[in-house]
């Protein structure tokens, strides 16, 4: 009987104009039948460091990351700095 764990990127969501979610599921089998899955998210937004990232993650950040939504992140972290007084 033996037990294999393996992960995989399965679900990249555009969410609120830049954030970009990232689900990995983390699969245990046992002898090739599924036994469970457990998951792990985590949010990139435009100023992020992609580099670490899987390539597919990075693709989807590149198209969706356009100028346009770059400034419009940069836009919306100054407003939001300035309602804090920070």
């Amino acid at each position: 009987m033996a037990l294999t764990e393996r992960t995989e990127i399965d679900q990249i969501e555009i969410v609120q104009q830049w954030n970009i979610q990232v689900r990995q599921a983390t699969i245990i089998e046992r002898d090739g039948d599924f036994v469970s899955r457990t998951f792990h998210r985590w949010v990139l937004t435009p100023d992020s460091n992609i580099s670490d990232q899987e390539q597919k993650v990075q693709d989807i950040a590149n198209a969706a990351w356009t100028p346009e939504v770059r400034q419009a992140y940069e836009t919306f972290k100054a407003e939001q700095a300035n309602r804090l007084g920070v």
